[in-house]
């Protein structure tokens, strides 16, 4: 498939009425946990591509260029409000919240399996690990709270388990960029680095809206402590970025990469519903991208193919269960930290590191740190903490079930 090629039902912008708007909402209880995992998914692919409009438009002089960019922003936001909607009104916020994780967890190691580039696997696999353990930590909330087992939210599909601990996960700015990629990296490389930053800022953006409506303190102190791991995050996927290419060459790999994302829920997905809202949002994501791919040669008189070298879409993305790869990862990177634009593990730090620093001041009180609150809490009412495990923890010290490491990836020679 390629979009460039692709003879689209919709040549312009498809304007809805508040009927059309508004879709019929997945069944919570029916609907595979990678439906609603592509949900959340295409809502954040949307916000980036909503974002960068209006940032491109607030740092563009030409009104008749800012008019362009309206037409496209207009339309990207029907599909947010359209995609958005999926989600059942019934699914309260960590319900919400695990599948977000999920989506992290499985989102990531299935591009990390396929990424060409091992500088940027290397950043995939290292940030795996984190939100692999804000699952464990978020599903453990979910067990003392609601007395609920995330594994049937996750369709076990995934394990439940500690992994690098989230305390461990609090770096000093400085440490958190990345070196970015340039023209020469494949296809597969770039989508990839845009992909990933569109849904972790989604995650982002989610804590830092939810967090003030949790309605436990316990649950409110644990989005902020993730959240600001998030923000980390975001940071770190956000600098692999080309930064090199213009503001229109930039549009275009934006809309390519919503192409793509739509394209390959398209070929995925089992859901009627869902399916249905695919396939009219890719058609009007390809009349965008030829629409951007005009206003490239029109202002800078580029072709398409000098941020797209080959249209063609590579392997598409198909969401699965990746038990085995998480386990590999976690057995090999689960003690690393990093060392600007570096990974090292902690063992090899520097003792005056901004590493050690940052994490003096933030965990100062051990005590406090809602990460691992919630484990203790879990294990304080249920003797042991919750989890979701096909075989014991590959890291000796994370198989106590009464017990929560809060020194390894964070103390020297800690195990």
């Amino acid at each position: 498939m390629n979009p460039f090629d692709f003879n689209s039902p919709i040549t312009g912008q498809k304007y809805y009425n508040w009927k059309n708007i508004y879709p019929v909402p997945y069944d919570k209880a029916t609907t595979s946990p990678y439906t609603k995992a592509r949900v959340i998914l295409m809502n954040g692919c949307e916000t980036e591509q909503v974002f960068f409009l209006h940032q491109f438009s607030r740092n563009c002089p030409d009104n008749d260029l800012r008019r362009e960019l309206a037409k496209i922003r207009r339309i990207e936001q029907q599909q947010q409000k359209l995609v958005q909607c999926l989600k059942p009104k019934n699914e309260n916020i960590l319900e919400e919240t695990i599948l977000y994780e999920l989506l992290a967890v499985d989102l990531t190691a299935k591009l990390a399996k396929c990424e060409p580039d091992q500088y940027v696997k290397e950043a995939l696999d290292f940030a795996l690990l984190e939100d692999f353990d804000h699952l464990y930590r978020y599903a453990n909330l979910m067990k003392l709270e609601y007395g609920n087992n995330a594994e049937y939210l996750v369709g076990k599909y995934t394990e439940i388990m500690p992994a690098r601990p989230t305390i461990a996960h609090h770096r000093h700015p400085i440490d958190t960029i990345r070196r970015s990629t340039d023209s020469e990296a494949q296809t597969i490389t770039k989508l990839h680095c845009n992909i990933i930053t569109a849904a972790e800022q989604q995650t982002m953006n989610f804590y830092m809206n939810v967090c003030n409506l949790y309605p436990s303190d316990l649950g409110r102190r644990l989005y902020q402590e993730i959240g600001m791991v998030e923000e980390d995050h975001v940071t770190h996927y956000g600098s692999l970025l080309n930064t090199n290419l213009t503001l229109l060459e930039n549009l275009v790999m934006h809309m390519y990469t919503g192409c793509y994302l739509y394209y390959s829920c398209l070929q995925s997905e089992d859901n009627p519903q869902a399916k249905c809202v695919w396939k009219e949002c890719f058609y009007q994501e390809v009349a965008n991208l030829k629409l951007s791919a005009d206003l490239l040669e029109k202002y800078e008189n580029k072709h398409w193919s000098c941020v797209i070298s080959e249209g063609a879409f590579p392997e598409l993305l198909n969401l699965g269960p990746n038990v085995e790869y998480v386990r590999d990862v976690l057995k090999n990177t689960v003690t690393c930290t990093c060392l600007k634009e570096d990974y090292c593990p902690v063992n090899l730090m520097p003792l005056d590191s901004n590493f050690f620093y940052y994490q003096s001041i933030v965990n100062s009180d051990l005590d406090c740190v809602p990460s691992h609150n919630v484990i203790c809490d879990t294990i304080n009412k249920f003797k042991i903490d919750y989890r979701y495990e096909k075989a014991p923890n590959p890291i000796v010290s994370l198989q106590a079930r009464n017990v929560d490491n809060i020194t390894l990836g964070r103390v020297p020679d800690s195990k």
